[in-house]
């Protein structure tokens, strides 16, 4: 039988002041969630505590009532999940209680989760395929809660709680972890929901940045990397919403059609306890047409076969001037938001998000999605990775003159001016367009392996945007 709980009892291990819990419950609560205005009263919030994590599950109660909304409290006893698949079958294994969650998804009006839901290496052994089709029979419940969101009827935030294990797979003493943690998440602060509150204005000040240049397409370039990202028509970049804890990055989901090129990464992903290394990625005509690993390769293959899971469903960067992360975490919350000396960047492969496109994402159809050729599966695989390799470079193609669309006060060098700090400008521009060609530039770190079933897969590298300061 599998290890059960590793919930600390009688052993003596390293856990942070309850004022630290609180300030975290309360991030969660009153900030968080409903797009960083927190709870109302009499709203439901449903949230997910695994049993590592047991201190929080009587903040988050608390934070919840004091809110006056209504706690659904899930706690969760860790150390069962490799015994499930191991025992049932293929029809317990696909079993979806239908009535029961969409009344669930009809009542709650926001949720929380605290990861990890499982241990690094939770799941080795176990088939990618049942895993995969575990995932694939919860897509009605995603559906559903996703059609909520764009109905602006939910919120949800995910948070993560350092355990022992995924210190280790770090490097870090577990409070080395937890330090990362506080830090990034402002715990430690007078007020944190105040100092989140600045980040996220100077945040928009960035997400407006990018959103007032007209960028048809990106071209990164690195060691092993080549590769030609097309935005496409109506997207909107998105940042700052409170669904992550913490978050920095900005993000948008570009034309599934136009991906050409290769990437390659340094950094392992964890699939479920599954260890996959030196990943490789080929794409043609947007679609991943090779995909290579030096280990595990046939779990990777396994995941990018699922419907969509061959297209770039997201495309994300994260300014090293505003995130608090300094190291890799092996976790994906924390990684593909990473800061440390450049910042970084990261791909999603798999389902786009439905904010990110101009308009009202509740009318949006299928045809609607096929026309902005954007993968929309709910059963896509969403799992995490990141990279660090050598210097990258982003060339970013705008549609129209750079200059006549920036907001006040921003201000790009001139193609003659001396290059300061890594940044240039192309003095070459195509016509009715300027190009800007970003130094992404790394130094040697620990490997980081993230892990997060909920969200898509991400290759990471690091680097450093030009943001206008």
């Amino acid at each position: 039988m599998t290890k059960k709980s590793t919930a600390p009892k009688n052993k003596k291990t390293f856990v942070p002041s309850d004022k630290i819990i609180q300030n975290y419950a309360n991030v969660l609560v009153n900030f968080a969630l409903n797009d960083g205005k927190g709870v109302g009263p009499d709203q439901v919030v449903y949230a997910i505590v695994p049993d590592w994590a047991k201190p929080m599950y009587g903040a988050l109660q608390t934070a919840i009532l004091k809110a006056g909304a209504h706690p659904m409290m899930r706690y969760l006893p860790m150390g069962y999940e490799k015994d499930f698949f191991d025992i049932a079958n293929d029809k317990q294994i696909t079993f979806f209680p239908s009535e029961w969650t969409k009344a669930l998804v009809d009542t709650i009006d926001h949720r929380i989760v605290i990861l990890p839901l499982e241990s690094p290496h939770g799941l080795e052994g176990v088939s990618p395929t049942k895993i995969l089709a575990r995932a694939r029979s919860a897509q009605k419940f995603r559906e559903w809660l996703n059609d909520k969101e764009a109905a602006g009827k939910y919120t949800w935030t995910l948070a993560f709680w350092g355990t022992e294990e995924y210190a280790k797979e770090a490097g870090m003493t577990l409070e080395e972890y937890w330090e990362q943690i506080i830090n990034a998440c402002y715990l430690s602060d007078p007020d944190p929901i105040e100092s989140w509150k600045k980040t996220f204005v100077e945040l928009e000040r960035v997400r407006l940045t990018l959103q007032n240049m007209p960028i048809k397409r990106l071209h990164m370039t690195a060691e092993g990397t080549d590769l030609w990202i097309t935005l496409g028509e109506k997207r909107v970049w998105k940042a700052g919403s409170g669904r992550n804890i913490p978050s920095y990055e900005m993000f948008v989901s570009p034309d599934k059609r136009y991906t050409e090129g290769h990437v390659s990464f340094n950094e392992p992903l964890f699939y479920n306890g599954v260890r996959i290394e030196n990943i490789r990625l080929t794409f043609k005509n947007g679609k991943v047409t090779e995909a290579n690993a030096d280990t595990n390769e046939h779990i990777l293959r396994t995941m990018i076969a699922q419907p969509n899971a061959d297209y770039i469903g997201e495309f994300s960067m994260t300014d090293s001037r505003l995130s608090r992360i300094t190291k890799p975490m092996c976790n994906t919350l924390f990684d593909e938001n990473m800061g440390g000396k450049f910042g970084n960047s990261h791909l999603a492969v798999g389902m786009s998000y439905k904010d990110t496109y101009d308009g009202d994402p509740a009318t949006l159809k299928p045809e609607d999605w096929e026309a902005l050729a954007a993968p929309s599966n709910p059963s896509t695989a969403r799992e995490s990775l990141s990279s660090n390799r050598g210097y990258f470079f982003v060339t970013i193609y705008l549609r129209a003159a750079l200059t006549a669309i920036l907001p006040p006060g921003i201000n790009i060098p001139a193609a003659s001016a001396p290059i300061s700090n890594r940044k240039s400008v192309s003095s070459t521009l195509p016509r009715y367009s300027r190009n800007i060609r970003l130094p992404l530039v790394t130094a040697p770190v620990t490997p980081s392996i993230s892990t997060m079933p909920s969200l898509p897969l991400l290759f990471q590298w690091n680097w450093n945007a030009y943001t206008g300061r």
